[in-house]
């Protein structure tokens, strides 16, 4: 991996190693592709705003952390260089009829469950969940009313006092491999295999099923008008980049070309 310059500043390998684990990827390659694109942006917005004299107050953000001064510099000089038209409601509702499906109300879930506790890691504890597990499932499949009673007895989740009953969740309120099998049962159906998870094993019940709807576009207007803003800023703050790579000497990256995060 080698170094990379913007003008005069030099961004070492080092530095590039440690932005990689903020850029998750599916290889290690990618990671780091990911990670000099993002140190070489920065930098690149940097001399601009230091360039043009840009000054901007650091704000508080969420939980009253306050805004990096670099970062502030940053956001300066896009608010100054980069502008963007808001989306009128023809385009609105345009954008809506061709992607009605992206604005539905969630599908939920109603389920219930028993969870055997045992660490991954732990493979002897684990192995014995799982044949635990199959053990309740097999006496469920025999007797399921008792599911409320053997949850009671067995389940190491707060649920366990209200017959295993999770409440409604919908998507991303469980883990994935939760998810995935609530998502194949059949409303009542008792999932015939234990559910593996980092929390342990599951005897899992889907009760019910809830199908999403489709929103009107007028409870989903501002949605649609925020979101449609969101790209544009992102596009244009892409094309402005490009422009500043063009006009600097950079060395190590080819910045022109490259699939340049977008400031946040």
């Amino acid at each position: 991996m080698q170094e990379i310059r913007i003008n005069e500043t030099t961004i070492e390998p080092a530095a590039i190693l440690a932005e990689a684990q903020y850029h998750p990827a599916e290889t290690p390659e990618a990671a780091l592709a990911a990670a000099a694109t993002a140190l070489a942006v920065r930098e690149l917005l940097l001399q601009e705003a230091r360039r043009r004299g840009i000054e901007a107050e650091p704000q508080v953000e969420g939980q009253g952390r306050r805004e990096a001064e670099e970062d502030a510099l940053i956001r300066g000089l896009l608010e100054l260089e980069v502008t963007v038209p808001e989306a009128d409601r023809e385009t609105c509702r345009r954008y809506f009829d061709n992607n009605r499906a992206r604005f539905r109300s969630p599908d939920l879930f109603e389920a219930a469950h028993i969870l055997l506790s045992a660490p991954p890691e732990d493979e002897a504890a684990y192995a014995k969940a799982v044949a635990e597990a199959e053990r309740l499932i097999a006496a469920l499949q025999d007797k399921p009313q008792r599911f409320a009673k053997l949850a009671a007895e067995f389940s190491a989740c707060t649920s366990a006092q209200n017959e295993g009953r999770l409440g409604q969740v919908a998507r991303g309120d469980t883990v994935p491999e939760f998810e995935t099998f609530m998502e194949n049962l059949e409303q009542g159906q008792l999932c015939p295999v234990p559910v593996r998870s980092r929390y342990g094993v599951h005897v899992l019940r889907l009760d019910r099923r809830i199908e999403g709807r489709e929103l009107p576009f007028e409870a989903v207007a501002e949605t649609v008008a925020d979101q449609l803003q969101e790209a544009s800023w992102r596009r244009a703050v892409a094309q402005y980049i490009r422009v500043l790579a063009g006009q600097a000497q950079i060395e190590g990256i080819a910045l022109e070309a490259a699939e340049t995060p977008l400031v946040q």
